[in-house]
């Protein structure tokens, strides 16, 4: 699948966004090797807390349903759902994919237009703590 064809996903899961509170919309589209796409928004909550980012929402749906093997993420963001620019994920969701996710996995910022930037997991989190690396006995 191409970067743009999932960009226009990331783009259609922001509008699914529940943002009472901050108005600030994010959406995003997540890759499984096998080709299957999950889409997530993020979802607000009063005590801010219990908030749950898009990437998170889209990983959460993707490993319930079973998968494993990812190979990309798209992200876009903005205020009332106008991307002004490049959004790039929070520490946790950096996290969350460096659990799933190979050093070859690609993060895709959507910036204004057809603009965005590609980055791999070790660009975003470098020396992370790995599980991979760090549970073997």
């Amino acid at each position: 699948m191409s970067p743009e064809t999932l960009i226009e996903l990331a783009k259609e899961a922001m509008t699914h966004a529940y943002v009472p509170y901050s108005g600030y919309k994010v959406g995003a589209a997540l890759l499984c090797a096998d080709g299957t796409v999950y889409q997530g928004c993020n979802i607000e909550n009063a005590a801010y807390g219990p908030t749950v980012c898009a990437e998170r929402t889209a990983f959460f749906k993707a490993v319930y349903d079973g998968h494993r093997d990812f190979t990309a993420i798209a992200v876009c963001g903005g205020k009332d759902g106008v991307i002004t620019g490049f959004f790039p994920p929070c520490g946790v969701c950096r996290q969350v994919m460096r659990e799933f996710c190979t050093d070859d996995f690609r993060i895709y910022m959507v910036g204004v237009g057809d603009s965005y930037q590609e980055r791999t997991l070790p660009q975003l989190l470098p020396d992370s703590f790995d599980p991979k690396k760090h549970m073997k006995g």
